[in-house]
């Protein structure tokens, strides 16, 4: 029996799981990695840090099939050469075939301090830690998000609405906050936080974090609450991989996907070096070309030499409940529309896969 490991059940893991279980050959069984016992929204996280939503809401059951097992471990690390799975605190799992999609982490570009004393939305159990954290507050705290991405953002502005008695500042290194938008989105935006009194520090740089207070500039700068959202890198575990990485720690991987040189063992989603930026998007694009390389061997052909460029549809971005803004095919969308349209689409996914 071939034994196909899929390492991680966010956005991608769940794309291979119902691409490759309807059709899976007599002699393959399949066995899933996830510290949680479920798929987690992780697009919705900022929300639930704000306390806009419950834990359920960004909760999806993994699908069931006789040749399905899941196991709850955690990943200590992958022996490429031995081609087993090391766990912590369980025993080796040996694979035919396998998928990383370990997701990433928080990145904190070497400031002193910075993990030890901010709070993240990374994962489902960092982020309930986060809400535990800021909504404990009292009336007229402060809150410092360090980092005015798209995650930085969404949790300022959901937070704005959810506490409106707290003091909020959002950090950014750069001149307008979301950097990666056209110019006419990023004004929208600070002109929702403007009205909405939540206030942006631009051209920041955050130099160290002590508890509760961090320099900006190296002047000090008092906070209740500091919340990371100033960049990602790939998981440890493929970072400590012994192949080639980019600058965020992501395997370096061939047009099938699979590490160079490891035919057997593909790299999805944030874990791998893509010319997009990590979306779940992008993770379900590349889970797709996978199941067909899969397929494709299963069947004793040969895959496809190189797939086609994965097609993204857009990004959507929530300014609390009532607002947004985003891209879809280059085109900026701001206002109840583009609010209307993510809830649309978060539904749709969640009615789909649920």
């Amino acid at each position: 029996m071939k034994k196909l490991v899929i390492l991680g059940g966010g956005y991608g893991g769940m794309r291979i799981l119902q691409k490759v279980l309807p059709e899976l050959p007599e002699d393959v069984s399949v066995t899933l990695i996830d510290r949680v016992p479920y798929h987690c929204l992780k697009t919705e996280y900022y929300a639930l840090a704000a306390g806009t939503i419950s834990d359920q809401h960004v909760r999806v059951s993994f699908p069931e099939h006789p040749k399905l097992s899941v196991t709850y471990a955690e990943v200590e690390e992958v022996d490429l050469e031995g081609k087993l799975v090391r766990f912590r605190g369980e025993a080796d799992l040996p694979f035919d075939d396998l998928i990383i999609g370990l997701g990433c982490e928080d990145k904190y570009h070497n400031v002193p301090g910075a993990e030890e004393f901010t709070y993240s939305i990374q994962t489902i159990e960092n982020s309930r830690a986060t809400y535990q954290k800021l909504n404990n507050l009292a009336p007229g705290s402060s809150v410092a998000i360090v980092g005015a991405g798209l995650s930085g953002v969404e949790l300022a502005s959901e937070l704005s609405e959810s506490r409106k008695d707290l003091n909020i500042k959002l950090f950014d290194r750069g001149n307008h906050i979301l950097s990666s938008f056209p110019e006419r989105l990023s004004t929208y935006v600070e002109n929702w936080f403007d009205t909405h009194e939540v206030e942006i520090i631009n051209n920041a740089n955050i130099t160290r974090v002590e508890e509760n207070t961090l320099y900006n500039h190296e002047e000090p700068v008092n906070a209740d609450v500091i919340v990371w959202t100033a960049g990602i890198q790939a998981s440890y575990v493929v970072r400590n991989l012994p192949v080639e990485h980019d600058g965020m720690g992501r395997a370096v991987i061939t047009e099938r996907h699979h590490l160079p040189g490891y035919e057997h063992v593909f790299i999805l989603g944030d874990c791998a070096s893509l010319p997009h930026a990590p979306s779940a998007q992008l993770a379900e694009g590349q889970a797709e070309q996978i199941v067909q390389v899969l397929s494709s061997r299963w069947k004793g052909q040969e895959p496809p030499e190189s797939f086609p460029t994965i097609k993204l549809k857009g990004v959507l971005g929530s300014l609390g409940k009532k607002h947004g803004f985003g891209l879809l095919a280059d085109r900026a969308i701001t206002g109840r529309v583009a609010r209307l349209l993510k809830s649309g689409i978060l539904w749709m996914y969640k009615y789909h896969n649920g």
